[in-house]
């Protein structure tokens, strides 16, 4: 028994006339989505600066996302394991790629920091990996407008 419009396993489609209107409308294809970019590196200005063996300040830098391997790494570390505290220096200078002109980012130079720019990249930290962003909402003291500021810092007086 033979069904209308089927036929020997195929099924019968109205063929358009090429030179001919088509019964269907025709729709523009959508638009792929734009691949997704992980932005991985973040740019910041430390408030003080690294302040060298020659006197030259290195405040402008950048720091990369952590991986789960920056974060164990420190444990086994021996100078960790004798104070705890030492943790986030040993962290720091995994993450911190450039300093400046320094490219090699060691341990001894994020203990060198003066406290705030300590605490500003600790901050940092935790704002891109925990958060995801360094942006933070901040209000005027004077007028009370709620903003937002990149803590990252930026070009010297950009807001």
């Amino acid at each position: 028994m033979r069904r209308r419009g089927v036929s020997a396993g195929t099924l019968d489609v109205p063929s358009a006339d090429p030179g001919g209107p088509s019964d269907a409308p025709t729709q523009p294809l959508p638009t792929p989505p734009a691949p997704v970019r992980l932005q991985t590196e973040f740019t910041f200005h430390l408030p003080r600066g690294y302040v060298d063996e020659d006197g030259t300040v290195h405040r402008e830098g950048t720091m990369r996302l952590a991986t789960a391997r920056d974060e164990l790494a420190p444990l086994v570390d021996l100078r960790v394991k004798q104070n705890p505290a030492y943790l986030s220096i040993v962290l720091l200078s995994l993450v911190v790629t450039r300093l400046g002109t320094i490219t090699q980012v060691r341990a001894e130079v994020v203990e060198r920091l003066f406290a705030s720019d300590l605490a500003f990249l600790q901050d940092l930290y935790r704002r891109i990996n925990a958060e995801g962003h360094t942006l933070a909402e901040v209000t005027c003291p004077s007028c009370e407008t709620v903003f937002e500021v990149d803590l990252a810092g930026g070009v010297p007086g950009e807001s």
